[in-house]
């Protein structure tokens, strides 16, 4: 049966056309529908109260769809909650619809044909931001349940990662996988190079807020398999295992260093911009077998080159076996 109590709201600075789409919705049953004539104040109202699923016109003067999904997709982060994005367009082609997908957008709708696709669009919607947001809840509640334990001395308490203790525990194993299996052993170190001045600039609060949206932006971007730790108060970690070890470069992660970088996170003082230097540092066949210490070093070394010449620094093989 579908949740007619389902919060919607539809964005459209074309007063006919979120009149159709309203009139469509509830024509269905819904109940829960809000409508805002441009993204500005569509962001004011989810601020007031959040949605299920919004549905928003692509090409809007101001701030497109696009532009409204990014901000959207910035508030989910810090309400640790998740809002399923449908735009409405005119566009084809798989150049538009590829890079709307990258930017966070959900799905879409032709206008052409909006009163046959809306509903069942609609259906879908409620059951994927229905189990989104239960796995967040549940995620959250995880986290409170492990800083409640006495195993807590490997989750760092701000953040709900693991800490340093674990990250060299995980690292040394990896290292010992890679040897055995072949492969490589991928530590990736990010570091935020301008720390110190947010901390001269922000009181401690909002640091620990900073700190909680940096750790829920890469989580988002990691894969599930890989091992995110915070290793300092301004200071990173990903472990991760490469099966083939020519996958284990730069480009590889290239997504961690583009999404810490390019959005900046909201706190209570507003939206803060971070700069991420980050480091590959990676073991395979051609390294040898280094010890953690040495690749948590070698790691170190190379992010003080990254925050010097802010690009995404890779270690070389040689560069740990010289250390």
């Amino acid at each position: 049966m579908p949740n007619l109590d389902l919060p919607i709201l539809v964005v459209d600075d074309a007063k006919f056309s979120s009149m159709v789409v309203g009139r469509t919705l509830r024509n269905a049953g819904y109940r829960d529908i809000r409508v805002a004539n441009n993204a500005p104040a569509a962001l004011e109202m989810i601020e007031q109260r959040p949605v299920s699923v919004l549905i928003a016109d692509w090409l809007m003067p101001e701030m497109d769809g696009l532009a409204l999904t990014d901000q959207v997709r910035q508030q989910d982060e810090q309400a640790n909650r998740y809002t399923y994005v449908i735009l409405l367009t005119a566009r084809e082609g798989v150049e538009a619809l590829s890079e709307a997908f990258d930017r966070g957008v959900d799905d879409f709708i032709c206008k052409s044909d909006m009163t046959k696709q809306l509903i069942p669009r609609i259906f879908a919607a409620d059951r994927m931001a229905d189990r989104q947001n239960t796995l967040l809840r549940a995620n959250a509640l995880l986290i409170e349940n492990n800083r409640a334990l006495e195993s807590t001395n490997i989750i760092d308490q701000e953040t709900g990662l693991c800490n340093h203790k674990y990250a060299r525990d995980r690292l040394d194993k990896t290292l010992r996988h890679a040897e055995a299996r072949g492969g490589a052993a991928a530590y990736v170190l990010c570091g935020i190079r301008n720390w110190q001045d947010l901390s001269r600039k922000h009181p401690p609060s909002v640091m620990r807020e900073l700190a909680t949206g940096i750790a829920r932006r890469l989580k988002s971007l990691v894969r599930p398999i890989d091992v995110l730790c915070r290793v300092g108060d301004n200071q990173f970690a990903l472990v991760a295992y490469v099966p083939n070890r020519e996958h284990c470069t730069a480009t590889t992660f290239r997504r961690i260093f583009d999404g810490i970088n390019h959005k900046a996170l909201k706190t209570s003082v507003g939206y803060i911009s971070v700069e991420a230097g980050m480091v590959l540092c990676r073991a395979d066949a051609s390294t040898g077998s280094p010890s953690v210490h040495d690749m948590e070093r070698t790691a170190m070394e190379g992010l003080m080159t990254a925050y010097e010449t802010r690009r995404f620094t890779e270690i070389s093989p040689r560069a740990l076996q010289a250390g």
